[in-house]
């Protein structure tokens, strides 16, 4: 049974409850720390609450979904300091995408999560990849490695750290796109196997 009537109570309290447990996580931070935007963050899915609080208050734009549950995500990345650009490769891509590259023609950080908004988990499509290409930028990739988490049985099974969580963050070295259908492929791969090496998750979906 659907509890709709709990969904406003959830968005109410979901992101204050968050930043309350995100008080309590430990971070270190490691890997390429300065860098000049425009560029692309990408990062898994499930790593989206561990990291969110990384890069806070530094005007950043989020690629969210659509979906209900994404709106969510907008209200807590808010709170903290993002911006967002709604939409998804599945439901209002071409749209949200055309937002991203506009936002990185005019000089934007963006974040994006390309396994998301369903998956499959931990396997990047092409959306995040095309976006660097055409806006000419670099992509990093950006990991997590949790010493205590819980683990949702969603699709992606999202990482919510415990309370005193450590938080071990990796960034990449920046990754270049290189022209046409070659360098997108190319791109792909670079950037699937370099955040398997961030997230500490190997050749394949943990």
């Amino acid at each position: 049974m659907k509890l709709r009537w709990a969904e406003p109570l959830a968005q109410a309290l979901g992101p204050p409850m968050i930043r309350g447990l995100a008080a309590t996580w430990r971070y270190r931070v490691s890997g390429v720390e300065a860098w000049k935007p425009p560029l692309i963050f990408v990062l898994w899915h499930s790593r989206i609450l561990p990291l969110l609080p990384v890069r806070k208050h530094e005007d950043i734009v989020l690629l969210v979904s659509r979906h209900r549950d994404g709106g969510y995500l907008v209200d807590l990345a808010e709170s903290w300091g993002y911006r967002s650009v709604r939409g998804s490769t599945q439901r209002g891509g071409d749209i949200g995408l055309l937002g991203i590259v506009r936002a990185l023609q005019a000089g934007a950080t963006v974040a994006m999560t390309p396994d998301g908004p369903r998956g499959p988990r931990e396997r990047v499509q092409p959306g995040a990849i095309a976006a660097a290409q055409h806006a000419g930028v670099s992509i990093i990739a950006a990991g997590a490695r949790v010493s205590s988490a819980w683990y949702l049985g969603s699709w992606d099974r999202m990482c919510i750290p415990k309370p005193f969580a450590a938080i071990d963050v990796r960034f990449s070295a920046p990754i270049t796109i290189g022209p046409g259908k070659d360098g997108l492929r190319q791109g792909m791969a670079a950037v699937q196997r370099t955040l398997h090496e961030v997230t500490g998750t190997g050749a394949g979906p943990a």
